[in-house]
């Protein structure tokens, strides 16, 4: 599907690399295996892993938004299926069936630059933000309801935004004065008028956004929920490759990684074997100067890598 909104995809080649276990040089590879794209988005990373499979080989993409899912059929490809489902759902797959995951997490380009879509602040447009608009409450419907102590409790878990009281406080006064916020322009005008203490280089209304953006889509939960089910997918020496763009998904990222990275004793039973590590973590990477230059959206980006060691043994 053609679209005027284009996305560049982050630490392609370090990614698929890392999923594939590709040699540095970048050989084409003929990599057998079933292996997940948990987040399609407009599947750079899922063609160029076609590209290193083997005949025998299979991708399963994921995606919650329609309008990637449009692009995914569009790969006439046999080894090559795509789902429109949230990747929590990623325990349908088999136990220790899959041989790598990728998780490109956040927001795509297309959906930023769409103003119908809602997620940006820099242009006007309903204000929606859902992966898939055709499921669930909008952010507009939901700020439409929600009580003052609910939407701060958003604002400052899920954007980490210190004036998130006053902010709460201010949407709720202009639903009662005005009627409630409808567009992206209306909310950004809100928490700039609110904010009184800018960060450098920074759009007062960022954390807000990112926060709703978050919360309407249930994205930190699913994110839990999906990398314990990455883990009972994954066989044995299976890659685990996560792609995050702010601190809260990478901390997650990282503490399950530790967690499920070293051996667990039971204080309760002192004398008993230790549950066995599950993971081993290999590293990070971030993007190259290069490219951050050439894509600045990029400059956010952690990779952390993991291998599977131990099937079916882990903590959840």
């Amino acid at each position: 599907m053609d679209s005027a909104w284009t996305h560049t995809t982050v630490l392609l080649g370090e990614a698929v690399g890392a999923l594939l276990k590709l040699q540095e040089d970048g050989a084409a590879g003929n990599v057998p295996g079933v292996y997940v794209d948990a987040t399609f988005g407009r599947g750079g990373h899922s063609r160029l892993v076609l590209s290193k499979l083997s005949s025998s080989g299979r991708l399963i993409a994921f995606d919650k938004d329609p309008e990637a899912c449009s692009d995914g059929i569009c790969i006439t490809d046999d080894r090559f299926s795509i789902r429109h489902m949230s990747f929590c759902h990623l325990d349908d797959l088999q136990p220790s069936s899959v041989a790598g995951v990728l998780f490109d997490l956040g927001v795509s380009s297309p959906q930023v630059d769409n103003p119908a879509r809602g997620f940006s602040f820099q242009s006007e447009g309903e204000l929606d933000m859902r992966m898939d608009p055709t499921r669930g409450q909008s952010v507009a419907q939901w700020l439409a309801v929600a009580e003052v102590t609910k939407i701060a409790e958003v604002i400052r878990d899920y954007g980490e935004e210190r004036f998130a009281g006053p902010i709460a406080k201010a949407i709720v006064k202009r639903r009662e004065m005005q009627g409630p916020i409808t567009t992206t322009t209306e909310l950004a005008r809100l928490v700039a008028d609110t904010v009184k203490t800018r960060e450098s280089g920074k759009n007062p209304a960022t954390r807000t956004f990112q926060a709703f953006r978050i919360f309407i889509n249930a994205e930190l939960e699913d994110l839990q929920h999906a990398l314990t089910a990455a883990l009972k997918v994954l066989q044995p020496g299976g890659r685990l490759v996560v792609i995050s763009f702010h601190s809260l998904e990478d901390r997650m990222v990282k503490l399950f990684m530790a967690r499920h990275s070293r051996e667990v004793f039971d204080r309760r039973a002192p004398f008993a074997a230790p549950q066995v590590m599950a993971l081993k973590v290999l590293g990070r990477v971030r993007p190259s100067v290069a490219e951050v230059a050439a894509n600045p959206r990029a400059r956010s980006a952690i990779m952390r890598i993991a291998e599977r060691i131990v099937p079916g043994v882990f903590s959840c």
